[in-house]
């Protein structure tokens, strides 16, 4: 960890004002990791919590919405969804250089291979999928309406509204031609399924976006909400299961690995559990493959803004560009899977 870039005893004051029984000395050091908005472990005494800020400089419109993060895991406080306890939003820059949130500090694991080499079983590993599959799919089962959050984003349209969205994020920070992402760019629109589903979506579900009780396997907390909206609950699983896709070369992934031996289930049983969980049918293979087709889409031009901000010296880690640079192959990827729909009989 190394030190914050912000002078602390204007956040001593806030946080004395809004967190009553706040401990002395405050002291806080930043997280190393993530590409996003830069987070700070804060130590009050024996408390402690964690400080999620957008980070400084220009940013790209609607990016790095701490405001999102901390309404949404504040209305799933209580649910089957386990989020950390929300403490206070900030949006008066003169406290620390931008718009800030603090909540509680939960201890646990927080894992980045999906193999999970740290797990000492295969009987573990399997029940640390299982309980990742019900946290998705629960998260996916809560009524946002009744929940406070019938507002968080528009229902309808939702893929068709992303596709428009992250081809915008991705010309706004483009460094150089991907003919994958061209390619993508033109077919995604165009062939999108029918039908609309509607649910929470995390929209960066992730292994390292959950934190794992430290012996125990089970989900604590489920982290890092900022791209978080009410929209299509299958592409918000397929962001989460394109790791049965991609390599380890490409995104931390295990596509073409044998996993059995390990307890992690094949893509196919993982798939049919969440359907079963939320009593959906089965879902069409070329549908399947477009949710995927589609997120790495979304990943590249992801890593695309991370790239580009690596380039502008202004990335929350060291690892932003070399996490950049897996632009192209996660697009050519992306490609690769709607190679395989174009493949199928009509």
């Amino acid at each position: 960890m190394s030190t914050a870039a912000f002078e602390l005893p204007p956040l001593a004051r806030f946080l004395r004002e809004h967190i009553p029984d706040l401990q002395s000395p405050l002291s806080i050091q930043a997280f190393e990791g993530g590409q996003s908005n830069p987070t700070y472990l804060l130590s009050a005494g024996s408390q402690r919590y964690v400080l999620r800020k957008k980070p400084a400089g220009a940013l790209l419109p609607s990016a790095h919405a701490v405001d999102r993060e901390y309404r949404v895991m504040s209305a799933l406080a209580g649910s089957q969804v386990p989020v950390p306890r929300m403490r206070v939003y900030c949006e008066d820059d003169s406290v620390i250089g931008t718009a800030f949130y603090v909540m509680d500090f939960v201890e646990g694991r927080i894992l980045w291979d999906p193999r999970l080499p740290e797990v000492g079983s295969a009987a573990e590993r399997a029940a640390m999928y299982e309980q990742i599959n019900r946290v998705i799919a629960a998260l996916h089962s809560v009524d946002y309406a009744a929940c406070g959050l019938g507002d968080y984003g528009r229902a309808e349209h939702y893929i068709e509204r992303q596709i428009g969205r992250w081809t915008k994020q991705y010309r706004a920070s483009e460094t150089e031609r991907i003919e994958a992402m061209e390619q993508l760019i033109a077919w995604l629109p165009a062939n999108i399924p029918a039908g609309e589903m509607s649910a929470i979506a995390h929209g960066d579900l992730r292994l390292d976006n959950l934190i794992f009780h430290p012996s125990e396997p089970r989900v604590l907390a489920v982290l890092d909400w900022e791209l978080s909206t009410i929209g299509h609950p299958l592409a918000d699983l397929a962001y989460y299961m394109m790791a049965w896709r991609l390599n380890r070369q490409e995104f931390r992934g295990f596509g073409g690995e044998d996993l059995a031996p390990l307890g992690i289930p094949s893509e196919q049983a993982f798939l049919a559990r969440y359907c079963e969980r939320r009593g959906l049918a089965p879902i069409a293979q070329n549908e399947w493959d477009f949710y995927l087709a589609f997120n790495m889409f979304r990943l590249a031009a992801i890593l695309q803004g991370v790239l580009k901000r690596a380039l502008s010296g202004n990335a929350a880690s060291a690892q932003g560009l070399e996490n950049g640079r897996r632009t192209r192959p996660i697009a050519e990827a992306g490609w690769r899977q709607v190679e395989q729909i174009l493949a199928r009989p009509r």
